[in-house]
C-alpha cells in the first residue's frame, strides 16, 4: 500500500476519532435514544464527545511533545506512549463515570464509552511489554459497537441522507475499514501482525465486557 494512502487512512481512523464515529453512527441508527429526531439536532452532544475524547487528549499529547516528553506524534517507541495513554485514559474514565451516573447519554452509548475506557486500561498494561496497536483497538471497538447494536439493540438500519441502509452493509463496510487500517499500519511498519491481532481482540472484546457489566 502506498505510504501516503497509509498515512491518510491512519489519520482518518485515528483511535481518538473512534468514539465520535460511534456516537454519530448510533445517532443515525436511533436518534430517539438521544431525545432527537435527526442527527442535526444532536450536534451539541456530538461536539461534547469530540471535545473530551479527541481535542483534549490530543492537546495533552501536543503539550507533551512541546515539553519534550515525547519525540514525535508517531510515538514509535512504546515508552513514549505512556504519558498520552495515561492522559487519554483519565479523560475517558471521567466521561464514562459521568455518563454512567447521569442520564446525559443513553445506556447504549455509555456501554461503548466504558468499553473504550476499559480497552485503554488494558492497552496501558500491555504497552509495558509490547507495542499493542491502538489503531487496531479503535477499529476493533468500532466493530464491537456495530455488532452489539445489531444483536442486542436491534437497530436494523442507518439513516444517511434520508436513505435507510441495512446495518448488514454497515457491518461489511466496518470489516473493510478494519482491513484497510490494519494493512496501513503494516505498510508503515508501525506494528507486527500480533500487535494488530491483539488490538482487534481487545477492542472488540471490551465492548462486550462493558455490555455485560452495565446491563
Amino acid at each position: 500500500m502506498n505510504r501516503t494512502i497509509s498515512y491518510a487512512i491512519s489519520f482518518i481512523f485515528h483511535p481518538l476519532f473512534i468514539l465520535t464515529y460511534m456516537v454519530v453512527l448510533l445517532t443515525l441508527m436511533n436518534p430517539q435514544l438521544f431525545g432527537v429526531n435527526h442527527i442535526s439536532e444532536n450536534g451539541i452532544f456530538i461536539i461534547q464527545v469530540f471535545l473530551y475524547t479527541f481535542l483534549l487528549p490530543a492537546f495533552a499529547t501536543f503539550m507533551m511533545l512541546q515539553l519534550g516528553f515525547i519525540e514525535s506524534l508517531d510515538m514509535k517507541d512504546k515508552q513514549e506512549r505512556i504519558g498520552p495513554l495515561i492522559a487519554t485514559t483519565i479523560f475517558y474514565l471521567w466521561l464514562s463515570y459521568n455518563y454512567y451516573k447521569t442520564d446525559v447519554a443513553p445506556l447504549a452509548f455509555t456501554v461503548f464509552m466504558v468499553g473504550a475506557a476499559i480497552s485503554l486500561c488494558i492497552a496501558f498494561v500491555i504497552n509495558t511489554v509490547s507495542k499493542i496497536s491502538l489503531h487496531a483497538i479503535g477499529v476493533g471497538g468500532l466493530m464491537g459497537m456495530i455488532v452489539i447494536s445489531m444483536m442486542h439493540y436491534s437497530y436494523p438500519a442507518v439513516n444517511i441522507g434520508g436513505h435507510l441502509i441495512n446495518t448488514n452493509w454497515i457491518l461489511i463496510f466496518g470489516i473493510l475499514i478494519t482491513g484497510l487500517v490494519c494493512s496501513a499500519r503494516l505498510s508503515l511498519d508501525a506494528h507486527e501482525p500480533m500487535d494488530l491481532y491483539g488490538g482487534l481482540f481487545i477492542g472488540f472484546g471490551t465492548q462486550f465486557l462493558a455490555l455485560n457489566i452495565l446491563t
